[in-house]
């Protein structure tokens, strides 16, 4: 098959899920995104930097231009990305090391407000309802940033609420809440429905948890939107991204469960693995190839008792 004739039949193989990718995984260039996200067939996108700004710093005519290619291809957005809380918590500010920042290295909480409501704007602007929040840098002892944290996140999601917004929060590994059961826990204690789970299983393996089944357990019955990337060892035994299949996080296990459960929800590969090269490109495209390998197996369940 060539693979013009294969890209054509990889949106029936993605077995019904509602799949996008988050465009600069493939290139900071938003239209080349859109060019591989949709001869793919797939139906969505989600939005963190194009065009080397983080979407938070994007002028307005940038923005509008997004706007019009992504109606022109036919892509829906899943979600804002945004860099929200992911920053030092005031009262129990991390060490200082180098974290992945996606240009938006200069927020600190005094512009967590301002954030907040521009990014709801932003996904209305877009289409969509979810904002992708964080849970501020990790500390040496999360348990004792805990009630600051969840204190935070409960006043934004009640801002959410107010805007027509789901915030989903993303377990990040070099922040509070890294692992499902520390999501899982700040989740059930809001208990908001304005908040709920970005669930990221390849983050929870970084900090040693075994996503599937412990890490989605605790957050099951949260879910609003699903990130896929995955984690292998190297020959020191160093955890590192691989190509979606080519790592140990049991996706076949995690699909299938969102199958039994009849998840309706979005989703967005992550790439994050990079071939030797550098390509970012194919590197998506090898490790999208993983997984649609796996959703030929597992197809999306439809159900009038959906969830996501």
């Amino acid at each position: 098959m060539t693979q013009s004739a294969a890209e054509n039949a990889a949106g029936p193989a993605a077995g019904g899920w509602r799949l996008g990718i988050i465009t600069d995984e493939i290139s900071e260039k938003l239209e080349t995104s859109l060019d591989f996200i949709s001869s793919y067939h797939l139906p969505g996108c989600e939005l963190r930097e194009f065009w080397g700004r983080n979407i938070m710093n994007t002028s307005a005519p940038d923005l509008d231009r997004a706007r019009k290619l992504i109606r022109d291809h036919g892509v829906k957005v899943s979600d804002i990305a945004s860099p929200i809380f992911k920053w030092n918590l005031p009262q129990m500010p991390a060490h200082d090391e180098s974290r992945d920042t996606f240009g938006a290295a200069s927020f600190t909480e005094k512009d967590a407000d301002k954030l907040l409501h521009q990014s709801f704007e932003l996904a209305h602007s877009f289409g969509s309802r979810k904002v992708r929040i964080f849970s501020y840098w990790r500390v040496a002892d999360p348990e004792k940033a805990y009630p600051y944290v969840r204190d935070r996140l409960a006043q934004a999601a009640e801002l959410a609420g107010k805007n027509d917004i789901l915030l989903v929060l993303e377990n990040e590994h070099t922040c509070n809440a890294g692992t499902g059961r520390e999501a899982g826990k700040l989740l059930k204690e809001i208990n908001s429905r304005h908040l709920k789970a970005n669930w990221d299983p390849g983050n929870a393996a970084m900090l040693g948890e075994t996503p599937y089944p412990d890490g989605y357990e605790a957050v099951r019955d949260h879910l609003g939107h699903l990130h896929i990337k995955d984690v292998r060892k190297d020959s020191s035994g160093k955890l590192q991204w691989a190509p979606v299949g080519g790592g140990f996080v049991d996706w076949r296990g995690q699909f299938k469960a969102l199958q039994r459960e009849c998840y309706d929800g979005t989703m967005s590969l992550e790439t994050h693995y990079r071939r030797p090269d550098g390509d970012t490109l194919e590197s998506t495209r090898e490790s999208l190839a993983g997984l649609l390998k796996i959703l030929q197996d597992v197809p999306r369940a439809t159900d009038n008792n959906h969830r996501g």
